[in-house]
């Protein structure tokens, strides 16, 4: 099987398991303890999750504290409910479902509009009314990424906090400096499901949504000493190892274009993820073309979003005909692809689509 779905999750680096296993140990472990215990194997488990918090903290910029959460949907939950004071928010009209909804239930938000390629204009009118604006990183479905920083200070010159959802762009490029919070996700930079972080800048104060404890601070709950340090070991490699994963992704990118000669690219070609092609042929069957093509792993859309038959509010929102965003797929590679897993994998998705002809 050849996979090539790195936007939904990525396979867990090596490095990361290695520091996960002794956690993970039964009751001959000194390693298994509550981390909030105040005794001395607590204490020990308290270390190992601080040291995790510090690696994560490589992933954004100074001047601010990281609370780990369950997930990134979590930690986006906090941020916009914990911040809402009244007022709109304000989000673009590409954001993943955690903000979308999230911001719907708050009431009727702004959205500011993609132009054509995806990209949101920094430019846009904010009414001095919203209080929060949240712009994604990178998106998860085309990959483009975004002029957060330029949109944080029009904001912030409106009075507006900012949030950015950057779970598909930490460890992969620089954090947005101007943000006040910033959503994560371990499984998407090849640490382990079930731990996100959100970032808040100092100053900023959030009111709690998980009460019962108050173990981060920001939410209550047990903290998972294996889950943090498989997180803080996989922030450290992505960050260390930021450029040689980004040569490798547009090497692979590059061939790819060629391999796909004849489709067309959905998104901007040149502020983007490179480990993100979305790609469409008019008059293609993506459900049969995977039914086809099972042994390549690869998505019609944003997994999350998978299966409820509707059609993709990203793909409407630069413009495309449902027709067009159900003539759409995605493939997303990572660190551990290789260039004769991805020229395999066109070949058989090229054959397989020449057939639907």
């Amino acid at each position: 099987m050849i996979y090539l779905d790195c936007q939904a999750t990525t396979p867990l680096a090596p490095e990361a398991l290695d520091a996960m296993l002794p956690l993970l140990g039964g009751p001959d472990s000194s390693l298994f303890a509550n981390p909030h215990s105040p005794h001395r194997m607590g204490r020990q488990a308290a270390a190992v999750v601080e040291l995790a918090r510090e690696r994560v903290a490589m992933l954004f910029p100074a001047g601010g504290r990281v609370a780990f959460t369950g997930s990134a949907c979590e930690a986006i939950n906090l941020a916009i409910r914990g911040s809402y004071r009244g007022g709109r928010v304000a989000i673009s009209a590409i954001e993943h479902a955690a903000v979308l909804e999230t911001a719907e239930a708050l009431g009727d938000p702004l959205v500011i509009p993609v132009d054509a390629e995806g990209i949101a204009d920094p430019r846009v009118n904010l009414p001095g009314e919203t209080g929060l604006v949240c712009l994604m990183q990178v998106n998860n479905e085309i990959g483009t990424v975004q002029p957060v920083d330029a949109l944080a200070e029009r904001a912030h010159q409106a009075g507006a906090l900012v949030l950015c959802d950057a779970v598909q762009g930490a460890g992969k490029f620089a954090p947005p400096q101007h943000a006040d919070m910033i959503a994560v996700s371990a499984h998407k930079l090849y640490g382990p499901k079930g731990i996100g972080a959100l970032w808040v800048r100092d100053g900023v104060e959030l009111t709690p949504q998980i009460t019962g404890g108050l173990q981060e601070g920001l939410r209550s709950g047990t903290l998972n000493p294996a889950l943090c340090a498989g997180f803080g070991v996989a922030a450290r490699l992505a960050v260390e190892g930021m450029e040689a994963d980004r040569a490798h992704a547009r090497a692979l990118w590059d061939r790819a274009l060629e391999l796909f000669d004849g489709w067309t690219v959905n998104g901007s070609q040149t502020q983007r993820n490179h480990a993100n092609l979305s790609i469409r042929k008019d008059g293609l069957d993506v459900a049969r073309l995977m039914s086809d093509c099972r042994e390549v792993m690869f998505s019609a859309g944003s997994a999350c979003a998978s299966g409820s038959g509707k059609t993709s509010h990203v793909l409407s929102a630069i413009g495309l005909a449902p027709a067009q965003a159900k003539s759409t797929i995605r493939l997303g590679w990572g660190r551990y692809t290789s260039m004769e897993e991805l020229e395999a994998a066109a070949e058989r998705l090229n054959y397989a689509a020449s057939q639907q002809g």
